[in-house]
C-alpha cells in the first residue's frame, strides 16, 4: 500500500478548471443549462409530492402529458408561460431575480 492520500478540491475549482471562470461565455452557459435543470427537477419534484402524474398534471394546465414531460426534463423548449401555469396548477410560490451589472432590479 502507498502512502498517496486522497486530496479533496472544491467544487468551484473544478468547475473553474474545466468549465472555465465566471464571466467567461462557456461557464455562463454552464452555469444557464444547470438553473434551467434544476427548475425542471423542482416541478418533477412538486408534482410527485402532489401524488400527480404528468397526465395529470397536464390536463390542470391545458397541455398534453409529452409537455410536462419536456417542462421537466428540458425546460429550454417550454414557453415561459406554460412553466407558469405549471407552477400555478401545483399551487407553487415561484420568485425571481432579475439582475443587471450585478444589481438586483426585480424580485
Amino acid at each position: 500500500m502507498g502512502t498517496d492520500k486522497l486530496k479533496t478540491i472544491p467544487l468551484e475549482i473544478m468547475i473553474d478548471k474545466h468549465i472555465g471562470k465566471r464571466g467567461t461565455e462557456r461557464r455562463e452557459t454552464f452555469e444557464n443549462d444547470l438553473r434551467i435543470e434544476l427548475l425542471g427537477q423542482a416541478i418533477k419534484q412538486a408534482r410527485l409530492e402532489l401524488n400527480l402524474t404528468q397526465e395529470q398534471l397536464g390536463e390542470l394546465v391545458g397541455v398534453q402529458k409529452a409537455q410536462i414531460s419536456k417542462i421537466e426534463n428540458s425546460v429550454k423548449n417550454a414557453r415561459f408561460e406554460t412553466i407558469l401555469k405549471v407552477f400555478d396548477a401545483l399551487g407553487a410560490k415561484v420568485n425571481f431575480n432579475v439582475e443587471l451589472n450585478n444589481k438586483k432590479l426585480a424580485y
